[in-house]
C-alpha cells in the first residue's frame, strides 16, 4: 500500500532507463529491423474494455489495420505509437480515424515527488476481484467503456499490468481508480516505457487531489522499476486534466492514437448537433446514447433538455426522459399526489395515512398529527421537493410547514411520517431497470473544518458531478437539522465523522445515491411495476419508504413522470429508454 507522502521525495536505490525514444518518440518514419530487435512483434494487449494495438510492434502497417478490424462489438480498441498514422487511416478512412487526442510524457527521471501530503486520500493496490467491479462501477460513473473484470484480475495477476485504487481513509470507500501498463515486461519495449490509462475519479466523494495522488504513485511505481517514461493520452479539451499532467512534468510527444469507426467513439469523429455541449446531464447522456446507436439527434431546446430523435422516417421528442410516449393523462396522473394515492390503493399498493389541508383548515392534519406523531407536509402538485417539510412533530411546526407548502400549491398534503430508507425504482416499459437508495445530503469531518466549510466543500463537489444539477442549501434548514443533531454551524467535526445536514434525500438539494438493483426484493419489484400499469406510464421514478431494501415491506410515496436516469450507473437505464423508443436498436 502507498500514501503520497513528504517522506518520498527521493526515489533512492534506481536509476532510471534513459535510452532513445526512437520508436515513440515521433510517428513518421518506419522504425529499421534493428529497432525492433529483441522486441516481440505485433503486440495487441486486452485491457477487458478493449485492446492496446502498439503500432511500433508492427513491420507493416497492414498488421495494424487487420488487428484493428478484429475489434469486438462493444469495445474500444485503441492503437497507439503507430508510425505513419495518416498513411494507416488513409488504407481505411471509412473505418478508422485518429483520435482527437494528445499523448503527454513525463520522463521518470526528472519526476519529483511532491513536498506535502495529500490529504484524505489513501493509494494502494487493488487487492481482490470483487474490488475489480468497484472499478467497473468508477467507469460507469465517469461516461467510460464497461470492462470485463476476469480480464482485468487475470491481467492485474501478472507484472504488465498494474491496477491501482484511491480510498477514502474516512469511509473506507474506493474513489478513484488509473490502469498502468510495463512495457518492458509486456513486449520488451527498448524505449523503456510504461503508459497510464483509465484514470476515473468519483467527481461526487473524491477528496481533492485523488487523481494527482493516483498519478504520482504510479509514476514513482515505474520510476522504481528504472522505466524511463511515463505516457498518457487524453482528450485535447480535458483542460483541467491537461493542467494536472503539466504540473507534474508531463510533456506532449508526436504521437497519435487511431481508433475505428464503430458507435461508441461516434462523438469523436462525426460533429456534434449544435447545442449539445448546452444540454444538463439528464439529457446529455441520452443524446449521447442516441448518437452511438447512430440515431440522428436535434437539440431543439438546450436549455429546456429537449431533443428530437430522428431514425429512418420516425423521430420522437423527449424532454430528458419524458417523451411523446408518456401521455397527459399520465403526467396528469403523476404530478397531483392525491390521485396517484388513490391509483395506488386501487392497485394493492399500500400508502401512507394522510389527509388533504387548505389555507386556514387544518383540523384534519391536526387529527393525523395527534394519531401518528410525525407527518410531512408537502404541497399535492410539484417536484424537486420544493415546500417540503419532513417531521413535523408539534403544532407549531405544522402551522410552519403548511403556509411554505402553501407557496406552492393551494392543496397541501399532509402524510404520517413512514420510517425506513428512502427508494427510488426506476420502470421502464413496465419492467424494474434500477433501484437505488437516497440518502439525505451529509458531510464527513476532517478535524480541520467546520460544519459549514464542509458543506461548500462536498456541495461544490456534487455540483461538479451533477453539472450544476445538485448542491447542499445553506439555509435554516440546514442549520436546523444541524442543531437537532445536536452541532453548531462552526462546530468541527472529528475526522471520519459523519453529519446528516439535510431532512429530505431529494438530489437536488445534495442527496446522494447508492445502487441498490441487486438486492431489491421481489414484492417491492412487483410493486413497482403495478404502480407502472396503474399510471399508464411507460417510463418513472417510483419513490418508496422501505425499512430494508432486500425485504418485502414497504409504502409507496410518490411518482415521477421524469426520473434522471444519469443517476442510476452502472444499471443501463439510458439504454433501456433508447430501446424503448427505438427497439430496432437494441444491442442485447
Amino acid at each position: 500500500m502507498t500514501e503520497v507522502t513528504s517522506s518520498t521525495r527521493r526515489l533512492a536505490g534506481h536509476r532510471p532507463h534513459r535510452a532513445p525514444a526512437a520508436l515513440t518518440s515521433r510517428s513518421w518514419q518506419q522504425p529499421a529491423a534493428h529497432q525492433l530487435r529483441g522486441m516481440t512483434s505485433d503486440v495487441v494487449l486486452d485491457m477487458g474494455w478493449g485492446r492496446l494495438v502498439f503500432g511500433q510492434t508492427f513491420a507493416d502497417l497492414s498488421g495494424v489495420l487487420a488487428a484493428l478490424r478484429a475489434e469486438e462489438s462493444g469495445r474500444r480498441d485503441i492503437c497507439v505509437y503507430p508510425w505513419d498514422p495518416q498513411v494507416l487511416v488513409g488504407m481505411a478512412p471509412d473505418e478508422l480515424f485518429i483520435d482527437p487526442s494528445f499523448i503527454f510524457r513525463l520522463p521518470l527521471h526528472r519526476y519529483r515527488p511532491r513536498e506535502e501530503l495529500i490529504r484524505g486520500v489513501f493509494v494502494r493496490t487493488v487487492t481482490s476481484a470483487a474490488e475489480m467491479e468497484e472499478v467497473n462501477d468508477l467507469y460507469a460513473r465517469a461516461g467510460m467503456v464497461a470492462a470485463d473484470t476476469a480480464t482485468m484480475w487475470a491481467n492485474h495477476r501478472t507484472r504488465r499490468f498494474t491496477y491501482l485504487v484511491a480510498e477514502d481513509p474516512r469511509t473506507g470507500r474506493i474513489v478513484g481508480t488509473v490502469t498502468g501498463v510495463d512495457h518492458h515486461l509486456a513486449f520488451g519495449d527498448p524505449d523503456g516505457g510504461s503508459s497510464l490509462w483509465c484514470l476515473a475519479v468519483d467527481a461526487q466523494d473524491a477528496p481533492p487531489g485523488t487523481g494527482e495522488a493516483l498519478v504520482r504513485v504510479l509514476a514513482e511505481r515505474y520510476a522504481a522499476r528504472g522505466r524511463a517514461h511515463l505516457d498518457l493520452s487524453v482528450m485535447h479539451d480535458n483542460s483541467a486534466a491537461i493542467h494536472l499532467y503539466r504540473k507534474l512534468g508531463f510533456d506532449r510527444v508526436s504521437a497519435v492514437c487511431v481508433k475505428r469507426k464503430n458507435p461508441i467513439n461516434t462523438p469523436l469523429f462525426a460533429a456534434p448537433p449544435p447545442g449539445l455541449t448546452q444540454l444538463n446531464p439528464y439529457a446529455r447522456v441520452i443524446a449521447d446514447e442516441a448518437l452511438r446507436r447512430g440515431i440522428r439527434v436535434e437539440v431543439t431546446d438546450a436549455e429546456f433538455g429537449e431533443l428530437r430523435l430522428s431514425l429512418g422516417g420516425r423521430s420522437v421528442l423527449t424532454r430528458e426522459s419524458l417523451s411523446e410516449f408518456t401521455s397527459a393523462v399520465a403526467m396528469s396522473r403523476c404530478d397531483d399526489k392525491r390521485v396517484t394515492r388513490r391509483l395506488m390503493e386501487r392497485a394493492g399498493v399500500r400508502v401512507p395515512r394522510g389527509a388533504v389541508v387548505g389555507e386556514g383548515d387544518l383540523a384534519a392534519a391536526h387529527e393525523l398529527l395527534a394519531a401518528c406523531g410525525s407527518v410531512v407536509v408537502k404541497p399535492a402538485r410539484g417536484e424537486q421537493g420544493k415546500g417540503i417539510t419532513v417531521g413535523v412533530r408539534d403544532v407549531e411546526g405544522l402551522e410552519r410547514a403548511v403556509p411554505l407548502a402553501l407557496q406552492h400549491c393551494p392543496d397541501v398534503l399532509v402524510e404520517e411520517l413512514v420510517a425506513g430508507d428512502d427508494l427510488r425504482v426506476v420502470v421502464i416499459d413496465h419492467r424494474v431497470v434500477a433501484a437505488a437508495l437516497r440518502r439525505p445530503a451529509e458531510v464527513v469531518g476532517d478535524g480541520r473544518q467546520d460544519v459549514t466549510a464542509l458543506v461548500r466543500e462536498t456541495s461544490r463537489r456534487r455540483e461538479r458531478a451533477t453539472g450544476g444539477e445538485s448542491s447542499i442549501p445553506l439555509d435554516e434548514a440546514t442549520a436546523e437539522v444541524v442543531a437537532d443533531a445536536g452541532h453548531a454551524m462552526d462546530d468541527v467535526l472529528a475526522h471520519g465523522q459523519r453529519l446528516r445536514v439535510r431532512r429530505t434525500a431529494n438530489l437536488h438539494t445534495g442527496g446522494t445515491i447508492v445502487d441498490v438493483t441487486d438486492r431489491l426484493h421481489p414484492d417491492i419489484a412487483a410493486a413497482a411495476v403495478r404502480a407502472s400499469r396503474a399510471i399508464g406510464i411507460p417510463v418513472t421514478g417510483l419513490d418508496f419508504m422501505v425499512p430494508d431494501v432486500a425485504g418485502p415491506e414497504h409504502v409507496f410515496i410518490e411518482a415521477n413522470e421524469r426520473p434522471g436516469l444519469a443517476n442510476h450507473e452502472p444499471q443501463p437505464t439510458v439504454d433501456r429508454f433508447v430501446d424503448l423508443l427505438f427497439p430496432e436498436t437494441r444491442r442485447d
